[in-house]
């Protein structure tokens, strides 16, 4: 029989034993201490002597950190698939996607009649077993439209609720023994979960054989159903004395022709024995894995063959079958159950071709490569905020780098930190804040690393430290051609100029390099202001703002009125710093820019600044969103904001100060050439058109100057040279002659190279 190709598995099979609660769980711990994947625990709910395992499984997902968990087998007669697939997504969502979901069909007939559950045939077994993972899909598939439907006599969905979706796509394992199990096993699932005690070698390659031609049958790979094994009856001892009794190395021998000859590709080892589970992680796994790694010839998991349904939701100009081996497990395409997972962005609904995530920058560089030979569009996404949506790739190839997330602390003398571009910053925040060390980054957590640090960075300590951009000292680049490059003040320094400001245009940038500084605790304060009167509202932050410490940064949303009540101004302002008297001292004339409605003040370490917000990206049709630079709030500008705003097609308009540190550095220090305005404004409109926000927005453009691009929804020359006016552009322009003459990044904000 073949290798499939997967990666190798080790876990252990631990009985739930009432009579000592805490065992079960101190095992658990040894198997992720000793280095292993998986701890699975059997369910036989009708037991009292036994845990209940869904109980069990909580509590020790809360009780690990990397340690993947599963039932083994869940009996479903006693466990309802609709109840099921909501318990089982829960946990997957608590546990950061370490849930794996393994379905029996039931055994032990009296005593699950005595639980009240129904007494079936086998075949009626099956049957019910083949409708619940109908249903437990349809009930993770969030993304589909309507209620759930489906299942047939014994269990069904009329129109439920979906969702919620669990935080990866949850593999469903079958225990199967007889040929119309193995059958249901190649169709539907994902993994085939038999027994050593209850299956030689040769019932295992029967087995198999049944499982690949049903597989192939309904047009899937057989290599999409992972091959897995519990070994009972198996000690590692100091001497031979049968099958998988013996040294490590008898295990080795004897477990790889289980591995290169019949496919299995995951082990759990059935014990309650600290020692054994040590041994196993310490001696047997590392080993067997070293010896499959030589023996091994089957390629890194095949796509395979794939449903009807499927295929036909590809899109043309993109050769799904030439997707490189090492993208292949992070490729995502329409037919796919990750799919709604990763096609949109946080405020767009898209509809990609495909999706390729790649673990490293070489894999970065060879999604490059292959998206280039594609006739399709190109885009690439960090975090996957993407206000303008341009990161969606409808129809195209999307190079998605949120695996690229890692955030590594290189020297805290001097504050420089790695950071992969597909971190967000809450990850960021998080990391740094045992450091006492900070970094201005936007006001949202959940935003991308990559989008931000190469356009600019807004953030609540603007004022105080300037711009996310003015503290990068180095980037990792995928240029178009697909070769790596560093970019810093030593190496290429004309890269690392654009890629802070208009690195969207430059490259693919994998990494960067950032200089954090030192903050703690910070002041953050909450106001709610009658905006009635608008623009003098405007007129005396902007007044305050100007005037006040570069250690306060304030933000203000002008947001509509509702039912009939005026407009009201939410005002946020951060102290950066944890001296409340000064911060108070800052803070007071905010409280006298209109009626104050209600407010409060807090002293929190920064990282409580920059929640998650990690909530699963749906999509919606997006808002319109214009952006610009101001000077100064005078009358006549916070006028014709006031009329954006009150236009009744606004959502409402965003006003972050900037000036202070931002202004700083010289216009031609980075492609970020603002330095002189000491205000951002962004206008975010109701839907697709909204003809009385854009003209109110028109007659308040003249009195503007620039624009921060991450911000607007437009396009063309005209918004271009808003966001880099001369001499910018051009020096842009001929390196984007040098860097990417092809114009391969063309989808955020092109800039065209010089003489085109």
């Amino acid at each position: 029989m073949p290798d499939y190709g997967h990666d190798l598995l080790f876990g252990t099979f631990i009985t739930p034993d009432a009579a000592d609660p805490a065992a079960a769980v101190a095992r658990a711990r040894d198997t992720e201490q000793a280095g292993l994947d998986f701890a699975t625990f059997q369910d036989h709910p009708y037991q009292p002597r036994l845990l209940d395992t869904w109980t069990l499984l909580t509590w020790v997902a809360a009780s690990t950190e990397r340690l993947r968990i599963a039932p083994a087998v869940l009996n479903l007669p006693l466990r309802p698939p609709s109840v099921t697939a909501r318990a089982a997504a829960s946990l997957d969502l608590l546990s950061g996607g370490r849930l794996e979901l393994a379905l029996g069909s039931g055994a032990f007939w009296d005593a699950i009649e005595a639980m009240g559950g129904a007494r079936l045939t086998p075949g009626q077994a099956v049957d019910a077993l083949d409708q619940a993972v109908d249903v437990i899909r349809a009930l993770w598939d969030a993304g589909a439209r309507g209620g759930a439907r489906a299942g047939g006599e014994h269990h069904r969905v009329a129109g439920a609720k979906r969702g919620p979706a669990p935080a990866h796509p949850i593999g469903i394992w079958l225990g199967a023994y007889k040929p119309r199990m193995q059958r249901l096993t190649g169709r539907k699932a994902d993994g085939w979960l038999p027994s050593l005690g209850y299956a030689d070698p040769a019932a295992l390659a029967e087995g198999n054989r049944v499982i690949d031609a049903a597989a192939e049958e309904v047009g899937r790979a057989p290599g999409e159903v992972r091959r897995l094994l519990n070994l009972t009856g198996a000690e590692i001892g100091p001497a031979p004395r049968g099958f998988l009794q013996g040294p490590p190395e008898q295990w080795v021998d004897e477990l790889l022709p289980l591995v290169t000859e019949h496919g299995f590709s995951a082990f759990f080892l059935a014990t309650d024995d600290p020692e054994q589970i040590w041994r196993y992680g310490e001696e047997v796994a590392p080993a067997l894995r070293e010896a499959a790694a030589r023996e091994r010839t089957a390629p890194a998991r095949p796509r395979g063959a794939r449903p009807a349904a499927a295929r036909a939701a590809r899109r043309d100009g993109i050769g799904y079958g030439a997707v490189p081996a090492s993208l292949a497990d992070g490729a995502v395409e329409p037919g796919d159950r990750e799919y709604d997972r990763v096609r949109h962005t946080y405020m767009r609904s898209g509809s990609p071709g495909l999706v390729l995530r790649p673990a490293d920058a070489d894999q970065a560089a060879e999604a490059l490569r292959y998206a280039r030979g594609q006739r399709a569009p190109m885009a690439v996404r960090s975090g996957g905020h993407g206000i303008s949506g341009r990161s969606t790739g409808d129809g195209g190839v999307v190079i998605d780098l949120s695996r690229l997330n890692r955030v590594e602390l290189l020297d805290r003398g001097s504050g420089l930190v790695r950071i992969g571009a597909g971190a967000r910053w809450s990850d960021v925040a998080a990391a740094l804040a045992p450091h006492g060390l900070a970094i201005g980054s936007g006001d949202h957590g959940g935003v991308g690393v990559g989008g931000l640090a190469t356009a600019g960075g807004l953030g609540w300590t603007a004022r105080l430290h300037g711009l996310t951009i003015d503290h990068l000292a180095a980037a990792e680049v995928v240029l178009a051609d697909g070769t790596r490059a560093r970019a810093d003040a030593g190496t290429d320094p004309d890269l690392l100029w654009a890629v802070r400001g208009a690195g969207a245009n430059m490259g693919l940038v994998t990494s960067v390099e950032i200089r954090a500084r030192e903050l703690g605790e910070v002041v953050f304060a909450d106001f709610a202001v009658d905006a009635a009167d608008t623009a003098a509202l405007l007129q005396a932050w902007g007044a305050a703002l100007e005037e006040a410490p570069r250690e306060l940064t304030s933000f203000l949303r002008l947001l509509p009125g509702r039912r009939g009540s005026g407009p009201i101004a939410s005002v946020q302002a951060v102290y950066a710093g944890d001296d409340t008297e000064a911060a108070g001292k800052a803070l007071a004339p905010l409280t006298a820019i209109g009626p104050i409605l209600g407010r409060q003040a807090v002293r929190a370490p920064y990282r409580a600044l920059m929640p998650a917000g990690h909530r699963p990206h749906r999509g919606a049709a997006g808002p319109v969103m214009r952006s610009a630079l101001l000077d100064h709030l005078t009358a006549e500008a916070a006028e014709g904001i006031a009329a954006v705003a009150g236009s009744g097609q606004s959502l409402g308009v965003h006003i972050r100060a900037v000036g202070g540190a931002v202004n700083d550095l010289a216009p031609d220090a980075t492609a970020y050439p603002h330095r002189h305005q000491n205000f951002s404004l962004a206008a975010v409109g109701a839907g697709p058109r909204v003809p009385a926000m854009e003209r109110a927005w028109e007659e308040l453009l003249p009195l503007t100057d620039g624009m921060y691009l991450s911000f607007e929804t437009g396009t063309g020359p005209e918004a271009l040279h808003r966001a880099f006016p001369e001499p910018t552009l051009s020096r842009l322009r001929d390196l984007k002659r040098r860097y990417d003459p092809d114009q391969v990044f063309s989808t955020n904000f092109p800039i065209p190279p010089a003489g085109r």
